[in-house]
Formats: structure tokens, C-alpha cells, sequence
């Protein structure tokens, strides 16, 4: 008798462990689904246009990487969150207009995966489905809009959409970490939300840097609607799960 009472209690003392790991785990996963939303989030409002709304939303954003855990993202978007926090703002909408009037923020406009010009379709069609509207005023390619739709919207469709289009993300932060901007952190800390690729750290194919634009190009953007919340990756490689 003594005996199977021991086994029933066995049984529910490991039936409570696997329980308790399993809630564990979970929790795990919501905390790292939050920290990498909160990271594409705020580098979405950290690519946006030095305008007005960027700088009203700025301390929101540099409040939110404060509170993230100690690792390479935090680190990456607290030196960028600083560095537009004491340069002045005609000289930061100069370095803006510098940097991305020759490096487009659309991703397709990189690299030769497919037509550029299908591209933007293709994702606004991703958009339409998830019941996404897409600003009037960005193409749906540009990267401060994918970034908002994975944090805000679809998290499982808006990284499918990033990994889709990560030739152009890869291409367009090696063009910046070349340039020596300190926008290239703000890419970093986007790369580092995707999981390694296989075979990473092989050759970086040529940059193919999109031509100038007449007008107002794709690569601005005068703002963004949406503020940034708590959490983010402690990974210290680009590419690393957050």
C-alpha cells in the first residue's frame, strides 16, 4: 500500500516538475517574443525622419532600451538613442538626408532576389491579409514600415517578411557600417532579432547602392505613429536569437 501511494506521489511530484517547466518555458518564450518586438519597435521610430515626431517620441524610446536587459541590442540601440539625443537637430536631419538620400530604406532596391518592382506588391498583399493598413505616405518595403507591422501587427508574418527580405537588410547595414553612421547600430540591433543564418560569416556580395531620386525619396520618412515599449535581445552576434 505504502508502495503505491510513493508511486502516485512520484508520479505527481514529476507530472508538477514537467508542469512547472513547461510554464517556464513559456514564459520564456513570451518574454523574448516581447523584447524582440519592443527592439524592431524602437528601430523603427530610430530610422524615421529627424523631424518633429522623432524627437517627441525619442525619449519614450531611449526610456524603453534603458529598461532592456544588458546584451549587444541594448547596448547598440542606447549608443544611437545618445548619439541623436545630443547632436542638434539641423545637423542630425543633414547626416539623414547624407546617409539615406544614396541608401534607400526599401529593402528590394537591393540585391537582384527578384523585381523590385513586384516586391512592394508582393508585401502589401502580406499586409492586406494580416488586416494591416500600410502609411500612404511609404512604400510597404521600407524597413521603418516592415519593422512596425512585425512588432505591432503579425510577429510569425512580419519576420517571415524580414527573412525574405534580408539580403537587402544585410546589404543595406554593411553599406552603412561602411559609411561609418551611427545608423549602422540601429541595423545591427534589427539583424540580431533574426535567427543565424547557415553558413554565416561566409562573402558579403557587392552592395548594389539604388541611385539618387528626384523628389521625395523612400528613403525619408517623416515620422512614425506608434511609440516603443520594453525589452530586447542580449544576443552578441549579428543574426543571434534575441
Amino acid at each position: 500500500m505504502s508502495t503505491t501511494t510513493d508511486g502516485a506521489n512520484e508520479n505527481a511530484a514529476g507530472g508538477s516538475v514537467r508542469g512547472a517547466a513547461g510554464w517556464l518555458e513559456a514564459d520564456r518564450d513570451a518574454r523574448r517574443a516581447h523584447r524582440t518586438a519592443v527592439t524592431r519597435q524602437a528601430a523603427s521610430v530610430l530610422l524615421g525622419h529627424p523631424g518633429q515626431a522623432f524627437f517627441e517620441r525619442l525619449p519614450l524610446v531611449a526610456r524603453a532600451v534603458a529598461e532592456l536587459p544588458w546584451g549587444a541590442v541594448r547596448t547598440a540601440l542606447r549608443e544611437f538613442c545618445e548619439h541623436a539625443s545630443t547632436t542638434p537637430e539641423p545637423e542630425l536631419c543633414e547626416h539623414y538626408a547624407d546617409v539615406f538620400g544614396q541608401r534607400s530604406l526599401c529593402l528590394s532596391r537591393y540585391g537582384d532576389a527578384s523585381p523590385c518592382d513586384r516586391v512592394p506588391s508582393e508585401v502589401a498583399r502580406v499586409y492586406a491579409e494580416a488586416g494591416w493598413a500600410v502609411p500612404a505616405d511609404e512604400p510597404p518595403d521600407h524597413l521603418t514600415v516592415v519593422l512596425e507591422f512585425a512588432a505591432r501587427a503579425d510577429a510569425r508574418t512580419g519576420e517571415a517578411l524580414l527573412l525574405r527580405l534580408r539580403p537587402g537588410l544585410d546589404l543595406l547595414g554593411e553599406a552603412l557600417r561602411d559609411h561609418g553612421t551611427p545608423y549602422a547600430r540601429v541595423l545591427d540591433a534589427v539583424r540580431m532579432t533574426l535567427p543565424e543564418r547557415p553558413g554565416e560569416g561566409g562573402p558579403v556580395h557587392r552592395l548594389q547602392v539604388p541611385p539618387p531620386r528626384t523628389g521625395t525619396d523612400p528613403g525619408t520618412r517623416a515620422g512614425t505613429d506608434s511609440g516603443a515599449r520594453t525589452g530586447t535581445a542580449a544576443s552578441d552576434r549579428p543574426g543571434g536569437e534575441p
